[in-house]
């Protein structure tokens, strides 16, 4: 026996081997932890002796399990009133692993590097926050969909932290949910966010082919071996595994973004028009996919089975459009469907910042310039065909994806995209008539509200490698 690499994993009908992997592994890993409130630490280690102590102790005595993480949420199907305990994870970086003196270290040679090594066109370390720009060597996060939850948590680890000896916090970042008037998460520029997730377990693949929604034009379910690798320093590696942890705080200028939007809309429709910023994002506010209609207003859950075969000249989502940009769905001209489907990862992002504005009340003055943006965390098994992938050849590439002959090059991604200059982020195609290839406008495109503000490469190891140090 051995754990199932190849295709999703039924949890609650798992192999021996399934099930042991699921004993030991991280939660948030192959299902999402949903929690409305987070703090993540960031941590050094001046002590290997006093750090390994710690992080033993943490795990044994706060850390659950993936196994024990989906038991709590049937649990929570079957009775409401019963919620989950708080979620604590854990990542190490190729630098805490060399001084808590593990040999034994993920194979990832962009692991290896780190983050402030990579080429992303990344703004200069010296921009990033400060502690960003000194080694790291664990993050922790703490999370629970309520306040008091997470608070009481986090004072548990503070107290533990405290007492080490060998381990000291030098940063610390917040995150909150951010919602719209349906109670539903979005990011700052108002976006329903967190939508089209790879799913690993059987059960979460059926409930969406049981949805409304269905599966015939989009596969949700992707094999196990997209976010978790074996865990080199476990007891055994055969069934202890762990995932890559990419983290980056991305901060986002919201006026900036809303008041473009709306000369997007001059532009193209000579009027202020919702569907200018459907556009850039690729989706309505709402969530709705712009290849699929020209108006927000569909039903939850937010659609997922769509792809962009029936919009080969971009008139319905243009070719530069946010969610085209970052998943192609098959139709990005230089991969087969299968090959494009490696680079996606599991994102588990979160909004951070605090609104003075009401983020839904149509008003552009009054909306956040800086302070505000999104906590982009993923899971993957390989930083470079998944994270690295899609930020430099996909979002950042100005001539992806494939156009036909005689169409502009789309550009880089309007919303995440990154060039060493804004040149390449001039023009935009779109249709002033949706469907009409006829009525395709080149216009200015939105300028660059997005900055990046320091991020680092960790891996989330097994329970069981922490527990035996």
């Amino acid at each position: 026996m051995s754990v199932t690499l190849n295709s999703p994993i039924s949890w609650k009908n798992a192999a021996p081997d399934d099930v042991k992997m699921l004993d030991n592994l991280q939660p948030n890993i192959v299902k999402p932890h949903v929690r409305e409130f987070l703090t993540l630490l960031f941590l050094q280690f001046n002590q290997p002796v006093g750090a390994k102590n710690f992080l033993k102790t943490l795990s044994t005595s706060m850390m659950k399990s993936a196994k024990q993480h989906l038991k709590e949420i049937e649990a929570f199907k079957a009775k409401p009133a019963k919620p989950g305990t708080p979620y604590i994870g854990l990542g190490l970086t190729k630098a805490g692993y060399n001084i808590l003196g593990i040999t034994k270290t993920p194979a990832d040679g962009l692991f290896d590097k780190g983050m402030q090594k990579s080429s992303l066109n990344d703004p200069a370390v010296i921009t990033w926050d400060p502690y960003f720009q000194h080694p790291i060597h664990a993050v922790l996060l703490v999370g629970d969909m309520l306040n008091d939850k997470k608070a009481a948590a986090l004072d548990k680890v503070m107290s533990l932290i405290k007492k080490s000896k060998g381990v000291t916090i030098v940063g610390a970042q917040d995150g909150a949910g951010l919602h719209n008037d349906n109670k539903e998460g979005i990011e700052h520029f108002g976006y329903v966010d967190g939508r089209s997730q790879p799913l690993f377990l059987q059960e979460d693949i059926d409930a969406e082919e049981n949805g409304t929604d269905g599966t015939a034009n989009w596969d949700p379910g992707f094999p196990l071996k997209q976010v978790i690798v074996p865990d080199p320093a476990a007891p055994d590696p055969k069934v202890h595994f762990g995932s890559y942890f990419v983290y980056r705080k991305l901060e986002q200028n919201v006026r900036l973004f809303k008041a473009q939007e709306q000369k997007l809309a001059d532009r193209l429709f000579g009027k202020d028009e919702e569907i200018a910023g459907a556009l850039v994002v690729g989706r309505f506010e709402d969530g709705t996919p712009v290849t699929m209609q020209f108006e927000d207003g569909v039903e939850s859950p937010v659609p997922n089975n769509f792809n962009y075969f029936s919009d080969k000249s971009g008139a319905k989502c243009p070719f530069s459009g946010h969610i085209r940009k970052t998943n192609p769905r098959g139709s990005g001209g230089f991969e087969d469907h299968a090959g494009e489907r490696t680079h996606l990862m599991a994102r588990r992002g979160q909004t951070y910042g605090v609104r003075t504005d009401n983020p839904n009340d149509g008003k552009i003055a009054n909306k956040p310039e800086k302070y505000v943006g999104l906590l982009f965390m993923a899971f993957n098994s390989d930083i470079g065909n998944q994270f690295e992938f899609t930020q430099k050849n996909w979002a950042n590439n100005p001539g992806f994806p494939a156009v036909p002959p005689g169409f502009p090059a789309p550009g880089v991604d309007p919303v995440i995209g990154q060039t060493p200059n804004d040149a390449a982020r001039t023009k935009m195609e779109a249709a002033t008539q949706w469907g009409n290839p006829k009525s395709l406008k080149k216009v200015a495109t939105v300028p660059r509200a997005v900055t990046m503000k320091g991020g680092e490469y960790f891996f989330m190891p097994s329970l069981a490698f922490l527990r035996s140090l």
